[in-house]
């Protein structure tokens, strides 16, 4: 160990610890809303990224038609849903989110499917086809059941997760995949390198978590989340439409996983499981911050990543294991603060 290998593996561990910090923060914003703890969140990233690697190949991916099938049976539950009260505008809303959304989608990706269309449009269109799935995901299996318990919701969180991984086996196949980096620059700084993928993931991260500070302070809709994570009766109350801020919440959880993977997929081959191992460091990260503070969780992503990097160094065989071992003292320590609840009784 020297300074150079010190700086090398601080730079290892803020890079990662940037993709996690995201995904802590859109594990936060998730349970804080709906009370889900989002296990596919991991799906998420896999799906983002193998998406990009897929239309960067000019292939069609098979995302678009898992979105395209989502909608349909959101759409459906759509109706039997509002079947006692139908309005025209309802249903050309719901038609229209549902059907019209992701055909639009699909609709492009096949125009584009095969030509060089470049990055910037490949990343919307994964972009958009991730926000989809993640829209109607909550749609299906979580509003309908939303005032259920957290156990509830959790039983039902790792079923999509198992699920999500299947159909990302179909889809993508078990070859592991890369894509073509967001900008070739390179920047030396003493010496460290600074390749533009990894300038990329620290301006995107800084971008992402300064919009949503803007987002939940300054708009409407970041208040009526806000007002939903603290209150969900009395947010529904005063008229503020909660399963409306669920699927913002798991929109917004979507775009950002997605956004992870195809910042990770230039830098290493991800696999159709690959992203669910990524997610449970993030979920670290928010356990720590007690599925409750931002900053908390942004601040322990930043370690997690740092002590990963550092693990790979001095004991590579057990990286995953020191990693995973920062949530035990988290636990108990948070075990032996909260109140002592005495058990219901039949």
């Amino acid at each position: 160990m020297n300074t150079t290998i010190l700086l090398f593996l601080l730079q290892d561990g803020i890079t990662n610890g940037a993709i996690y910090a995201l995904l802590g923060l859109a594990l936060v914003l998730v349970f804080a809303v709906t009370r889900v703890i989002l296990i596919p969140q991991g799906e998420f990233i896999t799906f983002g990224a193998l998406t990009y690697a897929s239309l960067s190949a000019g292939q069609v991916p098979g995302t678009i038609r898992l979105a395209v099938a989502m909608g349909v049976v959101a759409f459906g539950f759509d109706l039997f849903t509002s079947r006692k009260s139908l309005q025209a505008r309802r249903v050309l809303r719901a038609f229209t989110v549902n059907i019209v959304f992701p055909l639009a989608i699909w609709g492009v990706t096949l125009a584009l499917a095969g030509h060089q269309a470049g990055v910037a449009v490949n990343i919307t269109l994964s972009l958009l086809i991730v926000a989809a799935i993640g829209l109607y995901l909550y749609r299906i299996a979580f509003q309908p059941i939303a005032h259920a318990s957290v156990l509830v919701l959790l039983i039902a969180s790792v079923g999509c997760h198992l699920a999500l991984q299947g159909f990302g086996l179909v889809f993508f196949g078990a070859e592991g995949q890369r894509a073509p980096a967001l900008s070739s620059a390179v920047l030396t700084l003493g010496p460290l390198r600074f390749t533009g993928q990894s300038i990329a993931v620290y301006a995107i991260t800084i971008a992402l978590i300064v919009g949503l500070w803007l987002f939940f302070g300054f708009t409407l809709y970041g208040k009526a989340l806000r007002a939903t994570a603290v209150n969900r009766l009395g947010a529904r109350l005063v008229g503020i439409r909660t399963s409306l801020s669920g699927q913002i919440a798991f929109l917004l959880a979507s775009v950002i996983g997605a956004i992870s993977g195809i910042l990770i997929i230039p830098i290493t081959t991800l696999y159709y499981d690959t992203g669910f191992l990524i997610g449970l460091k993030g979920f670290i990260a928010a356990i720590i911050g007690g599925l409750v503070s931002y900053p908390l969780t942004a601040v322990a992503a930043l370690v997690v990543g740092i002590v990963e990097a550092f693990s790979s160094f001095y004991a590579s065989n057990f990286k995953e294991v020191i990693v995973f071992t920062l949530i035990l003292p988290v636990l108990v320590l948070r075990s032996l603060a909260a109140p002592a609840v005495e058990e219901e009784k039949d």
